[in-house]
């Protein structure tokens, strides 16, 4: 059973959050401030998923975020916002969030991102096993992992699963929307533009300079392509 966290300050609301993830079979744990959440990562090492709400009594969910991040690669973190403001949106994925959710949401929209972000840990969508070589790079597909020039790549789950799409399509543009349907599924609920939020962070972990990709570049008015 997958185990998620959910930091929400709001009793009432995390209480809502709980159920229905309880019935849709995920196991939970709570809590309301953000120094609380962190003991309760540090006691229960195993969470998949953490949900994290921006606005708290003690912090906010981005320093949160910052946090675990720093630690952890490998779990899956989800905003939580009532604020609609882009750069609200923009700063969680860039402290290393994988996705957002802006309240209010649907138990089914919530479900789904949880869903997308589980699978993709588990490399339920990966097909191909074995290294992809396109040097400096090297991708091994069987423990989910990049290197470049032999120093290994820290990567989020996200950020891997696009490392991944755009190796094995080396040289061809891939719009937005195929990026969207690959790594988030087809059916996520969010915005396209937060393709390019994650595509600003990694460019950022694997480009000599990220303000010139050489890399993962631009096709200006249509995506990206791996290679120029």
């Amino acid at each position: 059973m997958k185990k998620v966290l959910v930091l929400e300050d709001e009793a009432n609301i995390r209480s809502f959050i709980v159920i229905n993830l309880k019935r849709a079979g995920y196991e939970t744990i709570e809590a309301g401030t953000g120094e609380e959440a962190l003991e309760q990562l540090r006691r229960n090492p195993n969470v998949d998923v953490a949900l994290l709400d921006v606005m708290l009594p003690d912090t906010d969910g981005f320093e949160v975020c910052r946090q675990i991040r720093a630690g952890n690669k490998r779990i899956g973190i989800i905003m939580l916002t009532a604020r609609t403001q882009e750069m609200d949106k923009v700063t969680g994925l860039m402290t290393g969030a994988d996705d957002y959710v802006t309240k209010p949401f649907s138990p089914a929209e919530l479900t789904a991102r949880i869903d997308a972000i589980c699978r993709r840990a588990t490399g339920e969508a990966a097909v191909a096993v074995g290294e992809i070589s396109f040097p400096p790079f090297l991708l091994n597909t069987r423990n989910r992992t990049l290197e470049k020039n032999g120093v290994r790549v820290k990567l989020t789950q996200v950020e891997y699963s696009i490392v991944q799409l755009f190796m094995e399509n080396a040289g061809k543009a891939l719009s937005r929307e195929e990026i969207l349907d690959a790594v988030w599924g087809k059916e996520y609920f969010g915005e396209v533009k937060i393709v390019d939020v994650n595509i600003r962070r990694l460019r950022i972990k694997i480009e000599d300079d990220p303000t010139n990709p050489k890399f993962l570049t631009t096709v200006w008015g249509f995506g990206y392509k791996w290679g120029a």
